[in-house]
């Protein structure tokens, strides 16, 4: 664990009932902290029921509260199903009422979830381009309906750090869900923990070290002010490699980690002929401390040794849909 020097706080954690939330509700909880967790779904983690665009139900949920993680929102998956209100509704409307109501509360530090999605189509280079190399500095061109509001939440998250003076922390989480591939043509080509270990290189995160990221950021949030941070497993390339990564992954990674291939060839596993982008993590290293464990080294390691590549928390959290009725992919099982 990448614990800081934060002794036992009240924490209130929004979304509880996601997949994020539930682990951070369970890990939290066994660091000593005393946890609530808030969803509109009821859940084993979940102690209220309540939304986070109702200001008196928020009004209460933060009352005593010292630090919130606020991982409440509609996902990209939700685009299909959810209205562009909708994602007004929860993701701004009731990321400003969260963020607000912790002000009036006294909140001492403020994480919020944002994603690497919000980047949009800032990481999609032309054919003839090299791979996008994607830090902080990285302008988001938003996609859809879901970008949008992320971005607009970390503006919000931002306004509020300057002019109220509450600490504020914004994580952009890269690719942590269970669930299969959203594209249809990797999602029929790959095995699906073949797929995401590959992401490992270049645009995934075990939950273990997501967990862990927020705990950093939790503690170092006072001593930040205001900061984002890319969120992502330590990519084993150099930014020298971004063209060669385009069209030729397999050989630029062979020189990084020469056994992927025979460890590939035993699980009759595929690496990606080429990827468009990887996302840099080194500034969430360097200001939170951030040490992720579970890279594709580390994956390979375990692989190896005959071993799940994923965390134990990752198993024990397991896969939650976002749909509580039938719909494709992302349906609750």
């Amino acid at each position: 664990m990448q614990a800081g020097s934060l002794s036992s706080v009240r924490i209130l954690v929004t979304g509880s009932a996601g997949h994020l939330g539930d682990a951070l509700v369970r890990e939290l909880r066994h660091d000593g902290h005393s946890v609530t967790g808030l969803d509109v779904l009821a859940s084993p983690t979940t102690d209220l029921v309540a939304s986070i665009t109702d200001r008196e139900a928020m009004r209460a949920a933060l009352s005593g509260v010292d630090a919130v993680v606020h991982s409440a929102t509609l996902h990209k998956p939700h685009v299909s199903s959810h209205t562009r209100q909708d994602f007004i509704d929860v993701n701004l409307t009731g990321t400003l009422v969260t963020l607000e109501e912790a002000v009036a509360a006294g909140v001492s530090r403020f994480v919020f979830l944002s994603s690497t999605s919000a980047f949009g189509r800032a990481l999609r280079p032309g054919p003839d381009q090299p791979a996008a190399w994607v830090t902080e500095q990285v302008v988001p061109v938003p996609r859809n309906i879901y970008g949008v509001t992320k971005i607009g939440a970390e503006d919000l998250c931002e306004l509020i750090a300057r002019d109220q003076g509450m600490p504020v922390v914004v994580l952009r989480a890269s690719r942590f869900f269970p669930e299969d591939d959203d594209e249809a043509d990797r999602r029929n080509s790959y095995n699906s923990l073949n797929l995401k270990v590959n992401e490992l290189l270049y645009r995934r995160v075990d939950l273990a070290d997501l967990v862990d990221a927020c705990r950093l950021a939790i503690d170092r949030a006072p001593a930040i002010g205001f900061g984002k941070y890319i969120i992502s497993a330590t990519t084993p390339f150099v930014e020298g490699d971004v063209a060669a990564l385009r069209g030729d992954l397999p050989s630029v990674l062979a020189r990084y980690h020469p056994n992927f291939r025979e460890i590939y060839a035993k699980r009759d596993w595929r690496m990606l002929d080429g990827i468009g982008r990887v996302y840099v993590n080194d500034a969430a290293r360097r200001d939170l401390g951030w040490t992720p464990r579970f890279t594709f080294g580390h994956a390979l390691d375990r692989l190896a040794a005959g071993q799940d590549p994923r965390s134990e928390l990752a198993r024990l959290v397991g896969q939650k849909g976002y749909h509580p009725t039938s719909h494709g992919i992302y349906t609750v099982r």
